[in-house]
């Protein structure tokens, strides 16, 4: 059993990683969950506090990436079209075989967000690099955050390596 954890646990790592940059899957929350059945094993010690303050900046994270592009947006002039473009750009860029969509496409739904929102092309473009660079501070902060805890994952699993792969 305690290897199923280890395995679902580490797959949830992967899957953080990979949910720091896309908007439907919250990193850092699926990355804890993976802590979080590393030490529902036998073979580790239960860790209140190691998961408890780990719990805590991952939920931090979560509702810190809904604020920061917001307020990348306003600061440039930004609005909520703008935002909605970002997101919609997003999927388009991560779903179109363009290179670099994961970036031009955030970037684009943005200016045409603003552009519908009745924006002038140099107010839609400010707009527009406000909400990307709120996206990319997102999405970097999600990051390092699930590759932080994916250390964390291996270091303990490296500890109690013994004890998980003892057959």
């Amino acid at each position: 059993m305690d290897i199923a954890l280890l395995i679902m646990g580490f797959i949830l790592m992967l899957v953080g990683i990979i949910g720091s940059f896309l908007p439907v899957l919250p990193g850092p929350p699926i990355s804890w969950v993976g802590l979080l059945l590393l030490h529902l094993t036998n073979a580790v010690p239960d860790d209140w506090w190691f998961l408890g303050i780990t719990g805590v900046i991952a939920l931090i994270i979560f509702a810190l990436d809904y604020v920061i592009p917001a307020i990348g947006t306003k600061k440039f002039g930004g609005t909520k079209a703008g935002m909605i473009g970002t997101t919609i750009g997003l999927i388009v860029g991560l779903l179109a075989p363009i290179p670099g969509g994961i970036i031009i496409g955030p970037f684009a739904g943005a200016f045409i967000g603003e552009l519908t929102a009745k924006a002038d092309n140099k107010t839609a473009l400010k707009a527009a690099f406000g909400s990307f660079l709120g996206f990319l501070t997102g999405a970097f902060m999600k990051f390092v955050v699930s590759i932080i805890f994916l250390g964390l994952f291996i270091g303990k699993a490296w500890d109690y390596k013994d004890a998980l792969f003892a057959f």
